[in-house]
């Protein structure tokens, strides 16, 4: 079955997609004040560009809250709504769940559906690292898997979009693995994910939440916002030499919130979500 891009229907979503989009946004309005409960750690919204005309790239975490936390923070902040970059085999989805996606503004993540995108000046977000970053093994916590992959930088330079790194520490904490990659059940679960869809890179992990059950351990989000990066290509210096430069650039600066984030949440006693905690939790 042909991937349905949706590239007639990303600047105007139809009648139905319109109305599950506004009821979306209403249920996130009515429950905003429940989820700022937790207190979320929020910082660098100064950085994020007025006029939405910017690409975000983001890290992929195992509970998968950062999708939902970066784009309701920038729609609150300057008013725009995220368009998310989804993996290929949302494409093939029809129905319901296919206008629910679309309604709350993702496309599939392709070439030609992120510049169409960037013509109209869109808010996008991209997770470079795609659902291979999502099932971390032990000790691949908060790391990039994005294994050279450097196509969001391309079309950045191509069309002159400013990028923002957006950095989040906590979800890679509800879920932790049994085992590590390379032991014999991550290599049992490399070559089931070779045989079964050829991808071995999509092993999934043993998990465990709070002790040994699946139950999410309670963990505080942390994100932040990096300072944009100009894509703009300088006289002299060659098209993918330049590519090159602002994927590293990019990848440098959201390991770097990373890692800060990391020690902050280290020292903040309040990331548990220790009710007792709530009122020293560590403001930016």
């Amino acid at each position: 079955m042909a991937e349905n891009t949706g590239l007639a229907t990303i600047t105007e979503p139809s009648a139905r997609v319109q109305t599950l989009r506004r009821l979306l946004d209403t249920v996130s309005d009515r429950l905003h004040p429940v989820f700022a409960v937790s207190r979320p750690y929020v910082d660098g919204i100064e950085n994020l560009p007025g006029d939405g005309r910017f690409l975000l790239v983001g890290n992929h975490t195992q509970f998968g809250s950062e999708v939902f936390l970066i784009s309701d923070t920038v729609r609150r902040t300057i008013g725009t709504r995220v368009r998310p970059l989804a993996e290929r085999g949302f494409g093939r989805m029809r129905g319901l769940p296919a206008d629910l996606i679309a309604a709350f503004g993702a496309v599939v993540g392709a070439p030609e559906t992120a510049r169409e995108l960037m013509r109209d000046d869109q808010t996008i977000l991209v997770f470079p690292g795609g659902g291979r970053e999502i099932a971390k093994f032990k000790g691949e916590e908060y790391t990039l898997r994005w294994q050279g992959r450097a196509g969001f930088a391309r079309l950045s330079v191509e069309s002159g979009y400013p990028i923002v790194p957006a950095a989040l520490v906590g979800g890679d904490d509800v879920y932790r693995s049994w085992t590590t990659r390379y032991g014999a059940y991550g290599k049992l679960s490399e070559a089931l994910g070779r045989r079964l869809n050829g991808r071995p890179d999509m092993a999934m992990p043993l998990l465990r939440g709070i002790g040994p059950t699946l139950i999410p351990r309670p963990q505080r989000m942390y994100l932040r916002f990096g300072s944009p990066i100009d894509t703009s290509r300088p006289l002299g210096v060659d098209g993918p030499q330049w590519v090159e430069l602002v994927k590293d650039q990019t990848q440098r600066a959201l390991e770097e919130s990373l890692a800060d984030l990391r020690a902050l949440r280290a020292t903040d006693p309040y990331r548990n979500l220790n009710p007792l905690a709530w009122r020293d939790a560590a403001t930016p």
